[in-house]
């Protein structure tokens, strides 16, 4: 199970942390990203990290703004988002897979998602 946490309404250039808290032991095992959806669009990749943090992969519009980042002791994974601009709104959510990927369909787990607003 994960859980999203961390959510809610920034000004533009301003920055939220967003949390997923995975339950439990085989946390580890997966690697882990993070995608965000609006109505009418298909879920999009934002940040994704390897089972053990030393890979991660960004989509270009975040690059330089957004850290992605893990501790499987805790079995979180984080989002570190700055400079936010209002078309980062959007609900955040967090997915698990078995190898470092984009693309949605490959991830086996979900959670329920977070909303992010940023107002101009």
């Amino acid at each position: 199970q994960l859980v999203e946490s961390g959510g809610g309404l920034v000004q533009a250039g301003g920055s939220l942390t967003l949390s997923c808290a995975a339950s439990g032991r085989t946390f580890s095992r997966y690697a882990m990203g993070w995608f965000r959806q609006v109505p009418g669009k298909e879920r999009a990749f934002v940040a994704a990290i390897s089972w053990n943090g030393g890979t991660t992969s960004y989509e270009d519009s975040v690059k330089g703004r957004f850290t992605i980042s893990r501790d499987n002791d805790k079995n979180t994974v984080s989002l570190q988002m700055s400079s936010l601009k209002p078309e980062d709104t959007a609900v955040y959510y967090c997915g698990a897979t078995y190898g470092l990927t984009s693309v949605a369909k490959t991830y086996v787990y979900w959670g329920q998602g977070t909303q992010v607003t940023v107002t101009s």
